[in-house]
């Protein structure tokens, strides 16, 4: 039986990255709409919140927006859940509106998945290499994957969050290029280039327990049902397996998701004080978790748990499914070439002893 980790037939960096890039792209396409929900139902929390008046520089204009409604802004649309949200943005903006924000998704989730899924399997198998090299055993305990999957995300988030930044900003109100663009300077001038990494502290609180969880509870979950190898390759086992492993990771890290979205939405907004001056928001994690927990309570660090767990769950296995997949394919395609280049050497050995043979 050919083992994953052997060497001779273990796929390149280019076939994880290729194994990588379709799970995205099709994840992408299909779940961008429930990331829009999403994202809109947590704006929507954090508008409410609001008690003061602020300036909103959408780059065409400044809309001046104090408590409640005024002329100076439309009268804001309000979503009564996750269906309801689905049907008013496509009948009020159009049903593209639910894929806005797909092109900086596709520019952030191709490379960004190279990055995370090539990194965890790098530093899974070196890990692995190194504690069995060390112990003189063959298996892989459950830290391995958790460190390697809490280590990948890691890196793949610091290097990815600017464009973080501008997707969660495309989604959670209807903005052009020009007014994204717009709103960048503002960022870059009033906060430096450390603005276009807004959010990363709760992202990073989000992403990485998030993957650490993920990995463990995918593994623990293919031992559990200890299916034989064929069944365990399989692409709905592996499926089942990511969507359990999704599902479970989302809802303990969702409070973080929703830190995350409230910080990244100011992108582009400014405060009004009384006095008239101008200041830019100022927001850190603990103050709005108690501004959420005191207008919500607990269940408010919770808002999006439905469309984040739809989202979530598919996607994880379609990733993981897909990844597997691929892995599969260019694992027998490499222990293909493998048997045919030892056939060939094994034909010259024979050929090159019968013209020994000739020659004597």
């Amino acid at each position: 039986m050919i083992r994953e980790d052997d060497p001779q037939f273990r796929i390149t960096p280019i076939q994880q990255m290729a194994s990588a890039c379709s799970g995205a792209l099709i994840t992408s396409l299909f779940m961008t709409p429930l990331d829009v929900v999403k994202i809109r139902l947590q704006a929507q929390q954090k508008a409410l919140l609001s008690n003061k008046c602020y300036l909103y520089c959408n780059g065409l204009m400044e809309h001046l927006c104090p408590c409640g409604e005024t002329a100076w802004i439309p009268r804001r649309v309000h979503f009564h859940g996750t269906f309801d949200a689905f049907y008013k943005i496509a009948k009020l903006e159009g049903v593209p509106a639910l894929w806005s924000g797909l092109s900086p998704t596709l520019v952030l989730a191709l490379p960004c998945t190279v990055v995370y899924f090539v990194s965890y399997e790098q530093l899974r198998f070196k890990t692995k290499t190194l504690y069995n090299k060390w112990t003189d055993t063959v298996h892989q305990p459950m830290w391995i994957p958790l460190f390697a999957g809490a280590t990948a995300r890691t890196i793949a988030v610091t290097t990815f969050s600017p464009l973080e930044l501008i997707r969660t900003k495309m989604q959670s109100k209807k903005l052009t290029y020009s007014e994204i663009t717009t709103a960048l300077r503002q960022v870059i001038k009033y906060e430096g280039y450390r603005g276009l990494f807004r959010g990363l502290g709760s992202t990073l609180l989000r992403d990485v327990p998030f993957s650490g969880i993920y990995w463990t509870t995918f593994e623990t979950t293919k031992r559990i049902f200890n299916k034989p190898d064929s069944e365990k390759n399989s692409f709905l086992f592996n499926f089942f397996c990511g969507s359990v492993a999704g599902s479970i990771a989302a809802f303990i890290t969702l409070p973080f998701d929703v830190v995350k979205t409230h910080q990244q939405i100011e992108l582009g907004e400014k405060e009004i004080y009384t006095d008239g001056k101008i200041q830019q928001r100022a927001s850190n994690m603990q103050n709005i978790v108690k501004n959420i927990y005191s207008n919500h309570g607990f269940k408010g660090l919770f808002t999006g748990l439905l469309p984040r767990i739809f989202k979530v769950a598919p996607a994880c296995a379609i990733m993981i499914a897909t990844f597997e997949y691929g892995k599969q394919f260019f694992q027998k395609y490499n222990t293909q070439k493998y048997k045919e280049s030892l056939q060939r050497h094994q034909e010259i050995v024979i050929i090159g002893n019968h013209k020994n043979n000739d020659y004597s």
